[in-house]
C-alpha cells in the first residue's frame, strides 16, 4: 500500500511540474575582438582558450553531474547543511540519520530532468530555505533553485505562492511536502556522444572579404580527427597543439609569418552538449622585420654589418650603420681633405703672385739702367790703363821657334796711347758712345 501511494505521488509530481524542454541557442556569440601585430618572419600566436572545452573521459562512472539539496534558516539555527545528494549514475546519499526514509529523490532524475525533493511527513523542524543545486563539472555549469518551506497546523493555510524571488510552500504538519525542481535541458538528461558534439574550427578572411565568405583553415574534433583547408601557401605553416582538447588551448600558430597572411582570423568554439558557442576574432597585421642593432664592441670603423632575416621563402639583406661615431668619423675625413685642398690652393696662388712681382721689378731695373746711365770717360780710360798694365806683365813662355816667340811678344806688348779730343773729332765721339752702350747692355 505504501509503495502504491509513493508511485501515485510521483505521477502527480510529474503532472504538476511538466515544463517544455528548452534548447540552447546554436548561434555563436563574439566574446572578444582584438587587433594583433607581428613582424614578418616571426612566430605569430593567436590565443584562443576556454576551460569549458576541456574534454576528459569519464572514469568516475558518470559522477560529473550531481544534484544536492541544502537547508538553511531552520528553526534550530546554525549554518546550512547538506540533506541529500545524487550523482547521474543513480547513487543517492542521505546525510541526516533522522532523514533516512523521509527524504526521497526520483531515481530517474537525470533521465527526465525532475530533481524535486519529497518529504514524507513534515515537522516544524523541517521549516527553512531549501536550495536545489545542479552541478555539471564537465561543462562547468552551476544552477540553483530556492524554495521556502513553512509548516502550519491549519489545513486551510496550506498552499503555495510566489514572493517575488522564490516559491513559498505552506504545508500542514504531518502531511507530505513536495519541493519542486525541474530542469529538462539536454545537458542534464543526455550523456551519449559527448566527444562527437565538441568541435573547434578556424576561419580566415582576406582583407576586404566579408565574414560569410571566409575561408576555413582547420577543423578539430574531440575524437582526435583533424581536417586542414585553406590556401597551399598557408596550410603548411599553421598548426594547433595536439593536446588542445586536453588543455582547452586552441591557439593558432603561424610560423613563419608572411605579409600575405594579413587578414581577419576567427576561432569558433562549439560544445553542443554543454551549449557552448563562442567566437573570438583577431585582426592580424604584418609589419616589416625589425633589425637588431650591432653590438657596441663590434670591431672595425666604418664597416657595415649585414643581417639576414628569413621572410618566407625569400631572403632580405638589411644594412645597419654602426651609429653616430661612424657618421662623425666620415665627416671628419671629408673636412680634413677639404681643408688640405684649400691650403694647397692658397700656396699656389701666393707663389704665382710673388713670381710675377719679381719679374716686373727686374724689368724695371734693367730698363732704368739702360736709359739713365751716363758714360764716364775717365773711368773708361782707367779701365783701359789697367788693362794695359796687365798686358805689360812679363810672361815667361817656352816656344819651339823664334817665329812663335815674336808673335807672342807682339801680343803682350802694350799699344801706344793715343789721346783723342772728342770735341774736335765727332766720329770718335759717336764711336765711344756706341761702345759704352754696348758695354752696359752686356
Amino acid at each position: 500500500m505504501e509503495l502504491q501511494s509513493q508511485v501515485l505521488l510521483w505521477e502527480l509530481v510529474l503532472l504538476h511540474s511538466e515544463l517544455p524542454s528548452g534548447s540552447l541557442p546554436a548561434a555563436s556569440s563574439v566574446v572578444s575582438e582584438s587587433t594583433v601585430s607581428w613582424a614578418a618572419g616571426a612566430l605569430a600566436v593567436l590565443r584562443c582558450q576556454s576551460p569549458r572545452m576541456v574534454w576528459t573521459q569519464d572514469r568516475l562512472h558518470d559522477r560529473q553531474r550531481v544534484v544536492h539539496w541544502d537547508l538553511s534558516g531552520s528553526p534550530a539555527g546554525g549554518p546550512a547543511r547538506r540533506l541529500v545528494d545524487m550523482y547521474s549514475a543513480g547513487e543517492q546519499r542521505v546525510y541526516g540519520p533522522r532523514d533516512h526514509g523521509r527524504l526521497l529523490l526520483p531515481p530517474s532524475a537525470f533521465h527526465d530532468g525532475n530533481f524535486s525533493l519529497l518529504i514524507r511527513a513534515v515537522e516544524y523542524a523541517d521549516e527553512g530555505l531549501y536550495t536545489c543545486n545542479l552541478h555539471h563539472h564537465y561543462c562547468h555549469l552551476y544552477e540553483t533553485l530556492a524554495v521556502r518551506l513553512e509548516v502550519t497546523d491549519n489545513p486551510q493555510e496550506a498552499g503555495a505562492h510566489w514572493d517575488g524571488e522564490k516559491e513559498v510552500l505552506v504545508v500542514e504538519r504531518g502531511a507530505p511536502a513536495l519541493l519542486t525542481c525541474v530542469n529538462r535541458e539536454h545537458v542534464w538528461t543526455d550523456r551519449h556522444l559527448e566527444e562527437a558534439q565538441q568541435v573547434v574550427h578556424w576561419d580566415r578572411q582576406p582583407p576586404g572579404v566579408p565574414h560569410d565568405r571566409a575561408d576555413r583553415l582547420l577543423d578539430l574534433y574531440a575524437s582526435g580527427e583533424r581536417r586542414a583547408y585553406g590556401p597551399p601557401f598557408l596550410r603548411d605553416r599553421v598548426a594547433v597543439g595536439v593536446d588542445a582538447f586536453a588543455r582547452g588551448d586552441f591557439s593558432l600558430r603561424i610560423d613563419p609569418l608572411e605579409p600575405a597572411d594579413e587578414g581577419t582570423y576567427s576561432c569558433h568554439l562549439h560544445h553542443h552538449y554543454c551549449g557552448l558557442h563562442e567566437r573570438r576574432i583577431f585582426h592580424l597585421r604584418v609589419t616589416e622585420p625589425v633589425a637588431e642593432p650591432p653590438p657596441r664592441d663590434s670591431p672595425g670603423n666604418g664597416a657595415q654589418s649585414h643581417s639576414t632575416l628569413p621572410r618566407g621563402r625569400s631572403v632580405i639583406n638589411v644594412i645597419v650603420p654602426e651609429g653616430r661615431a661612424h657618421f662623425f668619423q666620415q665627416l671628419g675625413y671629408v673636412l680634413a681633405t677639404l681643408l688640405l685642398f684649400i691650403l694647397l690652393l692658397i700656396t699656389v696662388i701666393l707663389a704665382t703672385r710673388q713670381r710675377r712681382r719679381g719679374g716686373y721689378q727686374y724689368s724695371d731695373k734693367k730698363s732704368g739702367k739702360s736709359k739713365g746711365k751716363d758714360v764716364n770717360l775717365a773711368e773708361f780710360a782707367v779701365a783701359t790703363g789697367d788693362q794695359a798694365v796687365y798686358r805689360s806683365e812679363d810672361i815667361q813662355l817656352d816656344y819651339k821657334n823664334n817665329i812663335l816667340k815674336e808673335r807672342a811678344e807682339l801680343g803682350h806688348t802694350p799699344l801706344p796711347t793715343k789721346n783723342i779730343d772728342l770735341d774736335k773729332d765727332p766720329s770718335s765721339k759717336l764711336y765711344c758712345l756706341a761702345s759704352s752702350d754696348h758695354f752696359w747692355g752686356n
